[in-house]
C-alpha cells in the first residue's frame, strides 16, 4: 500500500471520526473514490445516501430502530395468509371457512398472496442472474435470516414460494418500457442456467435470496411502482458493498441497511421507472434528451453525426440512466463510479455529465462509423477505464 493511499485512508478516518460529520468535506473526499479498507466505503455510502444521520451520537439508537422496523416488515409481509390467521389463535379450519384460496373478495389475503406471487416471480427471475460472471450472489450468506429460516416460525422462504407457485412466468414479465434489452449483451452471459443452481442445505440462503427479499418488501411497500425489471441491478451493488464489509458488526445487518439505502436512492430515481411520467420534466425522456442537449453544447460535430445517423438517445441512454451504468461495466468499476455519483450533491445531473463524457471519449470511432457500427459501440461500450470517464465528466462539469 503506497504512502499516498495510506494518507488518504487516514483523511477518511479523520472525517468519519468527527462527532458531527462535515458532509461537504466528506463529499469532496469521496468524489475521487472511497477506500474499501476498514469498511470505509460501506460507511460513506450509508451517509451519502442519507441513511445515517450526520450526528454520530445518534447512530446506535437510529440503527437499532431501523433494523427493528425492517424485522417487522419481514414478519408482516413474508407470510402465508393461512398461517397468519392460524397464528391469531384461529384453527386452520376456521381460516379456511372465512378466507380460502378461491375467495373472490379483493380484500382476501389469499388474493393479495397470489398477486404478490406475480411480482415475486419477476423478481426471482432477475435476481438469480445478478452478476452471473461472479460467484458471490450464488454463495451462502454468513448471516442467513433466522426469522425466516427458523423452523419454529411458520414463515415460508420466498424461494420455496416460487418453487411451489404454478403461475406462468410470461404473465409477469413487467418490463420498464417495452425495451427488452435491459441488460448488455456482452456482459450478461448466463453462466448459471436456472435449473443448474447449486441447492444450498437447509438453514442456508444465498446472497441472491437476500436481494430477492429486499426487492419483494420494497414492492409491497411501494404498490404504486411495485417492482420493475432493472431495480435488481441497482440494489445489487449496494448489497454487495454492505455484505462484504470487513466490519462484521455492520456486515451482519447488510440486508436491513441495504433496504433503507436502496429505498432512499429509489426515492430520487423512481420517476425513471414510472412509464406515465416519461414525458414529464422529471421523467426519463427528458433526462435522455438532456444528454444530447449537453453533447450539442460540448461537441456539436459529434452531436450532428448522431443526429444524421438517426441514433436517438433512447437507443442506449435509457439503460445508462435508469440503471446508473450498472450494466455497462464490471461490478468493481460500477462501485467506483457510484462513489463519485453518490458524493455529488446533484448526483443525477452528474450522471448526465458522465454519459456525455462517455460519448466524447469515443468520438473518433463514432465519427468514422456507420449506423450499425455505432449502435454496436453504444450498446456495448468499449472503454473500461472508468477513471478516464470520471475525469472527463469532472472536466465537463468544471466548464459548465
Amino acid at each position: 500500500m503506497s504512502t499516498a493511499y495510506k494518507n488518504r485512508i487516514q483523511e477518511f478516518k479523520v472525517a468519519l471520526s468527527e462527532e458531527n460529520i462535515n458532509l461537504k468535506t466528506l463529499r469532496e473526499l469521496c468524489f475521487n473514490g472511497i477506500p474499501f479498507e476498514g469498511g470505509i466505503r460501506a460507511l460513506c455510502w450509508k451517509i451519502l445516501l442519507n441513511y445515517l444521520p450526520l450526528d454520530q451520537s445518534l447512530w446506535e439508537s437510529f440503527l437499532k430502530k431501523q433494523r427493528e422496523v425492517y424485522s417487522q416488515f419481514l414478519k408482516e409481509m413474508i407470510i402465508q395468509p393461512g398461517i397468519a390467521k392460524a397464528n391469531l389463535g384461529l384453527s386452520r379450519e376456521d381460516v379456511t371457512m372465512e378466507d380460502h384460496p378461491l375467495n373472490p373478495n379483493p380484500d382476501s389475503r389469499w388474493n393479495t398472496y397470489f398477486k404478490d406471487n406475480e411480482i415475486l416471480l419477476q423478481i426471482d427471475k432477475d435476481v438469480r442472474r445478478l452478476y452471473p460472471d461472479m460467484a458471490f450472489f450464488q454463495r451462502p450468506t454468513e448471516y442467513p435470516c433466522q426469522l425466516i429460516l427458523d423452523p419454529q416460525n411458520d414463515y415460508e422462504t420466498l424461494r420455496r414460494r416460487v418453487e411451489q407457485t404454478t403461475l406462468k412466468a410470461q404473465t409477469v414479465n413487467r418490463n420498464r418500457s417495452g425495451v427488452t434489452n435491459v441488460s448488455s449483451p456482452g456482459k450478461a452471459l448466463n453462466l448459471y442456467p436456472s435449473n443448474e443452481y447449486e441447492v444450498l442445505p437447509n438453514g442456508s440462503e444465498a446472497h441472491w435470496e437476500v436481494v430477492e427479499r429486499i426487492l419483494f418488501i420494497y414492492a409491497k411497500l411501494n404498490p404504486g411502482i411495485a417492482y420493475v425489471q432493472g431495480m435488481n441491478e441497482i440494489v445489487g451493488p449496494i448489497y454487495y458493498t454492505f455484505a462484504t464489509d470487513p466490519n462484521s458488526q455492520w456486515k451482519e445487518h447488510a440486508e436491513a441497511d441495504t433496504f433503507f439505502c436502496f429505498t432512499n436512492l429509489m426515492s430520487e430515481n423512481r420517476d425513471n421507472f414510472i412509464k406515465s411520467l416519461d414525458d414529464s420534466q422529471c421523467g426519463i425522456t427528458y433526462k435522455m434528451e438532456s444528454v444530447y442537449s449537453m453533447l450539442k453544447d460540448k461537441d456539436l460535430e459529434l452531436y450532428l453525426k448522431l443526429e444524421e445517423q438517426n441514433i436517438k438517445p433512447q437507443y442506449f441512454t435509457f439503460r445508462w440512466l435508469t440503471l446508473l451504468l450498472s450494466q455497462e461495466f464490471l461490478l468493481p468499476d460500477v462501485i467506483r463510479i457510484w462513489d463519485t455519483l453518490f458524493s455529488d450533491e446533484d448526483r443525477f445531473h452528474f450522471l448526465i455529465l458522465v454519459c456525455c463524457a462517455m460519448l466524447i471519449l469515443i468520438r473518433d470511432n463514432i465519427l468514422a462509423g456507420d449506423f450499425t457500427m455505432n449502435m454496436r459501440l453504444l450498446q456495448d461500450y468499449p472503454i473500461s477505464d472508468v477513471h478516464t470517464i470520471l475525469t472527463k465528466a469532472k472536466e465537463l462539469q468544471d466548464n459548465l
